[in-house]
């Protein structure tokens, strides 16, 4: 079969495109036949050695991918070959035609959500989902920013804000990015190539402030965006495309918030029931037709490093997905 590998740190210019054997299912173990996999910014970390999970050379990249089961193995009775499947690999084996993962790791595929459109909801809806709920506590009636809001994972914080009944403020670097945010639900939206985000954030809220901050990208939007919080504000640290803040905690005090970080890959392994739980739920509201996931651009898997690149240089509208046997 053929997949991208990893011989090296480094961009994602140094990916090869390689013929390798296929895998062979062990216990409680199922191969797929790879459709569509996700394409995020922790692949593009790991290929670097910049992520806080290491992986040893060689490896082949890619966290979940959607497909076809082709083999089972020993001990496996959820599957039957022929399903329409959902695997997470954690991070390695995704970017192949053929992909090993656990019986563990595996969900069926909602009958209404394609392989493109369900790949990357654990990672984008999950992290959002444990995100507002569960660590931001979000709460009807409340006043919800997102920071890098026409991303994969800020779209899903988008939905998921309308979803819990609070009014969502996208804040992205274009006006195409933005017309993607509104047509997600978006009730404002924010240009911070254009517009001052501190200011434009205050006056949509009266001068109150924005009760949650969902921060997918740092920089230097972070200490913007905190200088707009409530009284009682929580600032979610999601994550730092834009480069890693150094926030003054003196706002902290003044304005009485909080800061809290959002680690789901961390979460489903230390809390498994509350892993659960997330998974359950997002499930059922993909099947009830409540999850609308954006796919702007699909690669072939050849040109899975000109995907990683994109995302990079922060081209990418929504997600972008591998199609491995396209």
């Amino acid at each position: 079969m053929r997949a991208i590998v990893c011989k090296e740190f480094g961009p994602p210019e140094k990916l090869v495109l390689e013929e390798i054997e296929d895998p062979v299912p062990g216990e409680g173990e199922l191969v797929i036949e790879a459709r569509a996999a996700t394409v995020t910014f922790p692949d593009a970390l790991m290929i670097e050695d910049k992520y806080q999970f290491k992986a040893p050379l060689p490896f082949i990249p890619g966290g979940e991918v959607a497909g076809v089961v082709a083999e089972l193995g020993p001990g496996v009775e959820k599957f039957r070959v022929g399903e329409r499947v959902i695997g997470s690999t954690m991070l390695v084996g995704g970017f192949a035609e053929k992909v090993k993962v656990k019986e563990s790791a595996t969900r069926k595929l909602p009958d209404n959500l394609g392989f493109a459109e369900s790949t990357g909801i654990l990672y984008a809806y999950g992290t959002g989902y444990y995100g507002l709920k569960y660590r931001g506590g979000l709460q009807p009636g409340e006043t919800l920013l997102v920071l890098g809001a026409a991303g994969n994972v800020g779209l899903a914080a988008v939905e998921l804000g309308k979803t819990l009944g609070a009014r969502v403020i996208a804040a992205a670097s274009s006006a195409e990015k933005l017309a993607v945010c509104r047509d997600r639900g978006a009730d404002e939206t924010i240009n911070y190539s254009t517009e001052d985000l501190k200011n434009r954030a205050k006056e949509l809220t009266e001068g109150q402030g924005v009760d949650v901050i969902y921060d997918c990208i740092g920089g230097d939007y972070a200490e913007a965006a905190l200088r707009a919080i409530a009284w009682h504000g929580r600032f979610l640290v999601i994550g730092f495309t834009a480069g890693i803040p150094r926030l003054p905690l003196n706002l902290t005090l003044l304005k009485s918030c909080q800061v809290i970080g959002v680690f789901y890959g961390a979460m489903v392994s230390r809390q498994p029931g509350l892993r659960d739980e997330i998974v359950r739920d997002l499930d059922r509201m993909a099947a009830e037709g409540r999850l609308n996931p954006y796919v702007s651009e699909r690669y072939p898997l050849e040109q899975a490093p000109q995907a990683l690149r994109a995302l990079l240089d922060r081209k990418v509208t929504g997600k972008v997905v591998v199609e491995p046997n396209r």
